[in-house]
């Protein structure tokens, strides 16, 4: 099992977007110093739920900031772009970093965004088949052409192409088992977790993918990783003041992904939902949070009820203070990785 980080970029309190991108690149440093695989950049518009908009472009900053730390993004909303600038973008990303890239595509979840982009949810979703259809021959290295609903593409040859044959490794955000099963009749890895779903609901999801992968035998093994707030604590008290911290996070993200969010000049406010686990009930089935012993637990934990190749640390969220954050990771390299890797 490999270990990556995954930048969000959020700010409960609005905090400015240059000390957020300042934290975001020194964290990236921090990962691959600490001995982390890779970080993860998400993509989210127009709230402090996310600063990150164009994570291709900020990966390419931190590919040029580090030298070994594999860069990617988790997730391109591939239905708010036209899957030839993704596949562009792609290649640039995996060319300029040496080959030190992976891929996440997503379909998107947040009605908020799409309908500042003039878009509709379920048309995006009605998209997302041949948008990756083009993805695919885009980087495939030949002229294609391409004759679909929604895109009618002559022939055309896209330059760059990416240095990884025949392309970067691709993943999918699956928190649905639809889209657990379509990734896997693709033969893309699977990325699933995030705030708000149970360790219970990770197991169901497993074993969906055991019975598709049974079915139809993808022609290589697939990674399966898991997303987790983690926070190594000092102390219990220390450990329930994180798990607030990440509520805010789940909170957001549950309102926005079932259309009850509520967003302030931009400000994301945290909706509780109509039932939410206590505190308790957060650390034991929601989130890696607690003393290092603990984490070790969790994870073991999640490796035997998930099967998981890759583990996928969210380390910031909330308001943490930077500081806590770093000590967190310092803290997980050192302590927890050795114990679980």
């Amino acid at each position: 099992m490999d270990f990556g980080t995954f930048l969000l970029m959020q700010s409960p309190s609005a905090r400015s977007s240059q000390e957020i991108y300042a934290r975001g690149v020194e964290i990236a440093q921090a990962a691959e110093a600490l001995g982390f695989r890779n970080v993860w950049l998400a993509e989210h518009h127009f709230s402090t739920y996310g600063y990150l908009s164009r994570p291709a472009q900020l990966a390419t900053y931190i590919a040029a900031k580090t030298t070994r730390l594999r860069v990617g993004t988790a997730v391109i909303v591939v239905p708010l772009h036209h899957p030839l600038v993704i596949a562009e973008e792609i290649a640039t990303l995996d060319l300029v970093s040496g080959g030190r890239l992976d891929v996440g595509l997503g379909r998107g979840y947040q009605h908020y965004e799409f309908e500042r982009f003039g878009l509709e949810l379920e048309s995006g979703r009605q998209r997302w088949d041949e948008s990756v259809d083009v993805i695919l021959k885009a980087l495939g290295g030949r002229p294609f052409s391409y004759d679909g609903k929604f895109f009618k593409i002559p022939e055309t040859s896209v330059f760059p192409q990416p240095v990884q044959n025949p392309y970067p490794p691709i993943w999918i955000t699956a928190q649905s088992p639809a889209s657990m099963e379509a990734a896997v009749r693709r033969g893309f890895n699977v990325l699933t977790g995030g705030f708000g779903i149970s360790i219970e609901r990770l197991a169901e999801f497993r074993q969906l993918f055991d019975r598709v992968v049974a079915e139809v035998k993808p022609p290589a093994p697939l990674d399966v990783g898991v997303q987790r707030a983690v926070y190594v604590a000092d102390s219990q008290a220390d450990a329930r003041a994180a798990a607030e911290e990440a509520r805010w996070n789940m909170r957001v993200t549950l309102s926005l992904r079932h259309h009850y969010e509520r967003v302030e000049r931009g400000r994301a406010i945290p909706v509780p939902a109509p039932t939410e686990p206590d505190v308790d009930d957060l650390l034991d089935r929601f989130l890696v949070i607690g003393t290092a012993d603990t984490c070790i637990r969790q994870i073991r934990r999640l490796r035997e009820l998930v099967g998981i190749t890759h583990f996928n640390c969210s380390f910031w969220f909330g308001d943490l203070a930077q500081a806590r954050v770093l000590r967190s990771m310092e803290r997980f390299a050192r302590e927890v990785m050795p114990a679980v890797g």
